[in-house]
């Protein structure tokens, strides 16, 4: 029955909810649990925050993940995958840091836990090993053609994809101040590992005014 066979008003009528396909609700329900996570983090998130902040039953997130740690580490695949397609290239070039800072602009929840949430997660460091792992192997290819063999290079390659994610984050804690100079001013503090990593006499504080820009 209807409002129009029953005679009431059809305002009364509750709106009908439209039902998701599988793959759409799955994808709501990560985009909100990485709200809800980032928020609290993941021992003091429970599935009820989830749910309600999903706007679905804790039976409905059953049906998708099997608990709260196969969500969670679903969650941060699913960031990495973000961050993957923005920045992707294993190339350090003039367009690396730019899409990094643009990848967690577009998802700060996510960079921010996968990037330093999920580290303090024993029961998901193989992600964050494996992850931290391969940006270093990444930088010491590059940093390669610009150092020499030897501790410095295995020192400026395990420094900088520490220092980009960590001050891309800061950036973003801080409200993303002059978004359009953002990277060129991440990226001098990298020159500034590369300068001081190459740099054959330790550096005084007045040879700052030589690094490059």
């Amino acid at each position: 029955m209807n409002a129009q066979t029953t005679g009431g008003d059809p305002s009364d009528v509750p709106p009908r909810v439209r039902r998701l396909r599988r793959a759409e609700r799955r994808e709501q329900i990560l985009g909100s649990a990485t709200r809800a996570f980032a928020r609290g983090g993941f021992t003091a998130t429970g599935l009820d925050d989830v749910a309600r902040e999903a706007g679905v039953t804790r039976d409905l997130l059953y049906r998708h993940f099997d608990s709260k740690a196969d969500l969670y580490r679903a969650v941060l695949e699913r960031a990495c995958r973000r961050v993957d397609a923005r920045v992707g290239a294993d190339d350090f070039d003039d367009d690396a840091i730019p899409a990094l800072v643009a990848a967690a602009a577009a998802d700060p929840d996510g960079f921010r836990l996968v990037f330093r949430h999920a580290s303090r997660e024993p029961e998901f460091r193989d992600l964050t090993d494996g992850l931290a792992a391969l940006s270093v192997d990444i930088a010491r290819r590059n940093l390669a053609r610009h150092l020499p063999d030897g501790p410095w290079l295995d020192w400026a390659a395990r420094l900088i994809p520490t220092l980009a994610t960590e001050s891309v984050i800061t950036w973003l804690d801080a409200g993303r101040p002059d978004p359009e100079h953002a990277p060129a001013r991440i990226s001098q503090a990298i020159h500034g590992v590369i300068a001081a990593a190459a740099s054959p006499a330790p550096l005084r504080t007045s040879d700052s005014d030589d690094l490059p820009a």
